[in-house]
């Protein structure tokens, strides 16, 4: 018999986005094949009937359920379906005794648990499930979809590859042996300082206060992650960050490897403004080369939207909802 953990979980509304009139929400929890338990918040359309579609969403990396995955749940939940934004094991109010840990594996796992727990649901019709997944989870959510036949379909929005990024570098410029073995190098020698220490040293979330020279991207960042518009007292981004050592398993593991061979649905939108657009991009392309079920895939661009403009909408409500309930009940039937 699969246990879950205990958890104490927060009941009062502490999002950062308005609660809407038009769905129920309550707090689920849920335990993954590795007996870590996932705390997730559930969005109900008011007076629903009959079994249902439903989405689970999760991102970006770094953040929690009360950002702007909750944003996406509770929006498509207006719309229709039910819908869990749930954090990730080790972070926000999901288990794991060790705090601010990543992994390929058990965060793809994750989604995999929250696909389990839609599809047992009562009010879901488990042949019309789907997953969102928001910038790092976005790249979690592809590797979800080759691997999880029940995923009927899958929206990328704003996506990082973490794979590419930890082996690579931003823009992959470090891509070299050479720098990877520096990187992993020093990966190593903090695992034995941590050991002496007798704690993970954090990473640090994003960088407070802001540089006046600070990269665009950061500035991005800055704008969600550490003002009112997005700040959250639980996000990794917001505060203090991953574990230094808490993505190292990322650097040799690639998840898009069998991306092509997803026959389900899949969305991939970003905008043409960001800086993790390559991302997007080249999944997109990876996915479709050499494929035989295209007919069923689509690379959205959003002309002027930045990184996070897809986190919340940024100033100029750029999410497609529109398209993505579209596309979500074109593929659902």
């Amino acid at each position: 018999m699969i246990k879950k953990e205990e958890l104490t979980l927060v009941q009062e509304w502490d999002k950062t986005f308005p609660r809407s009139e038009k769905v129920d929400h309550c707090k689920v929890t849920f335990a993954n094949r590795y007996g870590i338990t996932i705390a997730a918040d559930m969005y109900v359309p008011k007076n629903a009937e009959g079994k249902m579609p439903a989405i689970a969403v999760c991102g970006p990396f770094g953040a929690v359920k009360e950002q702007c995955s909750g944003l996406y749940a509770q929006t498509m939940a207006e719309r229709g379906y039910v819908t869990i934004a749930f954090d990730p094991s080790f972070t926000g109010e999901s288990g794991g005794n060790v705090r601010y840990m990543a992994s390929p594996d058990i965060n793809t796992e994750d989604f995999m648990a929250a696909v389990d727990f839609l599809s047992l649901c009562e009010m879901v019709d488990p042949e019309r499930v789907g997953i969102i997944g928001i910038c790092g989870w976005g790249g979690m959510a592809l590797n979800t979809a080759a691997l999880d036949t029940r995923v009927k379909v899958t929206a990328v929005m704003t996506m990082y590859d973490m794979t590419r990024v930890n082996a690579k570098g931003y823009f992959d410029s470090e891509d070299s042996e050479e720098a990877r073995y520096e990187k992993k190098k020093a990966v190593c020698a903090q695992r034995l300082d941590d050991l002496r220490a007798g704690e993970y040293k954090l990473g640090g979330g994003v960088v407070d206060p802001l540089p006046e020279d600070a990269p665009y991207f950061v500035k991005d960042y800055y704008d969600y992650y550490k003002t009112p518009r997005g700040y959250h007292a639980r996000s990794l981004n917001s505060n203090s960050g991953w574990n230094v050592i808490g993505c190292e398993s990322f650097i040799n593991q690639p998840i898009l490897k069998y991306s092509s061979e997803i026959r389900s649905a899949v969305i991939v939108v970003h905008g043409d403004k960001a800086h993790s657009f390559y991302f997007g991009k080249d999944a997109y392309a990876d996915m479709i080369r050499n494929s035989k079920y295209t007919e069923n895939k689509e690379l959205l661009v959003i002309p002027g939207a930045s990184h996070t403009d897809l986190y919340d909408g940024g100033r100029t409500n750029a999410i497609p909802f529109d398209r993505l309930d579209k596309f979500f009940k074109d593929n659902l039937k």
